[in-house]
């Protein structure tokens, strides 16, 4: 039979080479019973090839159902595909008969295969390599003629890989394979599927058909359709119901076109063009990233600037100098501040002691003791020592207490409750080390 007359009787349009391929495949394994995976998109028309194989086919007079298997339940898919037994499961009143049963000598076509649970597959798979199947419920062994085309827009292989699908169960599906191209892959279909469906609404809604001008068929046929040929099918019908114009531009087309990127890419993208949805995004992640680069500089500089202070004490001066006037100029640049240096408030300078650590692994070997740096009014150091740190556990442990204490003014309840100790134990230990609260 002739691929234009199949298409007319089936109503499918379209002269893509892609699509008159799986048309040819589907027309060469009609006549057999062997069993066909049809691999396509939601909305490419995968039940339409199953019709045009059952059609075709020995079986053409026989039943043909369509079944999905994402639709229904997993604890009942069992019972609708095999059937089941009086009192097999709540709610069996009666015997049924399942799908197999009722189709004998027929075409199933599961749809959504990769959908169907692990233990109906094991089911399935006995039924293809043997014709047999059981009834939920029932002992008894039964026999049935059913060829099965099977239907998926997964990537049934990569489902086997992860323990989703059974590796047994899909080459014996895809014994014969036919892949439906994507309405984006046979762009030159597209126009004649929109005037098919814009003519058909037209007739339904006692209108005239609309048309497109140059631009708004160019901007149709480059629209990466996700939902294929359902998703043109309903954009045809809101232009033929909601447009007031005979002929639709690519502005007015804009309207009933969603918003999509990178073929259809639904993740949010960074964009950097002016009036772009995604411009304020990224501004504000590029702001946070500038924050954290600076204060990473800032800190780094910090490290340096003590690790010279360290190796090299007459640079404190300098370095004084140097951040009184970085001081300023931060000060006068957040508070509007402008002043010759010496009226800086007085919460900024100190002529405290300054207690200075290098940060770990950056100081010379050999330094491993906190260095007091005593400096006078001048910012020059007269006089600098080691001091050496006490270690011991029991003094810390005896200092963390006597701090407890004056700060909930003896009271040891409250202090055992901060130290996270119980009052005896608190008690015990101002015993052991001779404490006076």
């Amino acid at each position: 039979m002739e691929i234009q007359s199949i298409k007319n009787r089936f109503g499918i349009i379209g002269n893509s080479p892609a699509l008159n391929h799986a048309l040819n495949v589907a027309v060469q394994v009609a006549a057999t019973d062997l069993s066909v995976l049809i691999v396509g998109e939601s909305g490419v028309g995968k039940e339409v090839f199953s019709q045009v194989i059952h059609a075709l086919s020995s079986r053409k007079h026989n039943s043909f159902i369509a079944v999905n298997c994402g639709a229904i339940p997993e604890g009942t898919i069992d019972s609708e595909l095999f059937g089941h037994e009086k009192g097999a499961f709540t709610g069996a009143v009666d015997s049924r008969k399942g799908y197999f049963e009722t189709v004998n000598g027929g075409t199933i076509f599961l749809d959504e295969i990769g959908e169907m649970p692990l233990g109906t597959q094991a089911r399935l798979l006995r039924v293809l390599e043997t014709g047999e199947f059981i009834r939920v419920g029932s002992s008894k062994v039964q026999k049935t003629d059913v060829r099965v085309i099977a239907a998926t827009n997964r990537e049934l292989l990569e489902y086997t890989q992860n323990g989703k699908f059974r590796e047994d169960l899909y080459y014996r599906l895809s014994t014969v394979p036919i892949r439906v191209p994507a309405l984006r892959d046979r762009k030159e279909d597209i126009p004649l599927l929109f005037r098919k469906f814009v003519v058909d609404f037209a007739e339904r809604y006692k209108t005239t058909p609309v048309q497109l001008d140059d631009d708004a068929r160019n901007m149709l046929v480059n629209y990466p359709f996700q939902g294929n040929v359902r998703e043109l099918k309903n954009i045809a019908e809101q232009i033929s119901v909601l447009t007031t114009q005979p002929q639709v531009n690519a502005l007015e087309l804009r309207r009933f076109l969603p918003e999509k990127s990178n073929g259809g890419n639904r993740m949010p993208v960074l964009a950097s063009g002016a009036g772009s949805s995604g411009n304020e995004f990224a501004n504000e992640r590029e702001i946070l990233y500038k924050l954290f680069f600076d204060m990473k500089k800032d800190v780094t500089e910090l490290k340096k600037m003590f690790l010279e202070l360290l190796q090299n004490p007459s640079l404190a001066g300098t370095m004084a100098n140097y951040t009184k006037e970085s001081l300023l100029s931060d000060y006068g640049s957040s508070n509007g501040y402008q002043g010759n240096g010496s009226e800086l408030p007085a919460p900024m300078i100190t002529t405290a002691p300054v207690v200075a650590q290098p940060a770990m692994g950056s100081h010379p070997q050999g330094i491993n003791q906190p260095v007091i740096l005593q400096h006078d009014h001048d910012g020059e150091i007269h006089h600098h020592e080691e001091v050496e740190e006490s270690l011991n556990i029991m003094d810390k442990e005896k200092e963390l207490i006597v701090k407890a204490l004056k700060k909930h003014k003896g009271k040891r309840k409250d202090a055992a409750l901060d130290l996270g100790i119980s009052e005896r134990t608190l008690y015990r230990k101002l015993k052991e080390y001779d404490i006076n609260d």
